[in-house]
């Protein structure tokens, strides 16, 4: 349906920053609440992907080096342009996803120590009931001076995370936690818990370089913090 939405919602008010095209508007996205205006037509991106891909091709060498990348829960809006990186050695992983090459439990990962330079693991942790042992294993198969790239939805007026093993009706675990399968809220505390793991974290403002009028036109998120994590 991809290249039909595409045809119906081209203009030029908005922007795909993934692949350049342009619509009039964007689609609506969300569960609990439903978001207006935000769901690509084009690469089915929302805006946490076009702020990170903003991010990546602008702020990083990412692209220009010679990289093992390991991609958790990969998305549909990067996948095969990452897949086509000539540079990198690519491995997704994921529980349950087709697009995973290795069927895998975050918490369990079946690969060595220090064996990648890169690992994007994005939306995913909020999902995990151990969130720390999922951080530990991330830190243990990140090679020495790598980096990680580990976005998650986040309260930005909540100091510590919220969690309650107690909500599982899915409905409500939606009206709480924002989706069914959801396990807690994090809070601006979220840094703090992969700095105990080990990681050091540059917590990157990046949305706030943004003019009113390209926050607008990217449609993402001015307050979003993107979590850049390095193992020393």
């Amino acid at each position: 349906m991809r290249p039909f939405l595409s045809l119906y919602f081209c203009g030029n008010t908005y922007e795909d920053p993934i692949d350049g095209k342009k619509f009039r508007k964007f689609l609506p996205y969300g569960y609990a609440v439903q978001r207006p205006n935000v769901l690509s037509p084009s690469t089915l991106s929302l805006e946490r992907h076009r702020l990170l891909w903003l991010y990546l091709t602008r702020e990083t060498d990412f692209f220009t080096r010679k990289l093992n990348v390991l991609h958790v829960a990969p998305e549909q809006a990067f996948y095969k342009r990452f897949k086509k990186q000539p540079l990198w050695t690519y491995t997704t992983t994921d529980l349950h996803s087709p697009l995973a090459d290795v069927k895998a439990d975050l918490c369990n990962l079946p690969f060595d120590d220090n064996t990648f330079d890169l690992i994007l693991c994005n939306h995913v942790l909020e999902h995990i009931p151990d969130d720390k042992k999922a951080m530990s294993e991330l830190f243990r198969v990140m090679k020495s001076g790598g980096t990680g790239i580990f976005q998650i939805p986040q309260d930005y007026n909540r100091e510590v995370t919220f969690e309650d093993d107690s909500i599982t009706d899915p409905d409500e675990r939606t009206r709480i936690f924002g989706q069914y399968d959801h396990v807690r809220i994090y809070g601006m505390d979220y840094f703090d818990k992969l700095r105990k793991i080990g990681f050091e974290v540059e917590e990157v403002r990046y949305a706030q370089q943004f003019s009113d009028e390209e926050i607008e036109k990217y449609r993402i998120v001015r307050e979003e913090i993107i979590p850049v994590c390095r193992k020393p």
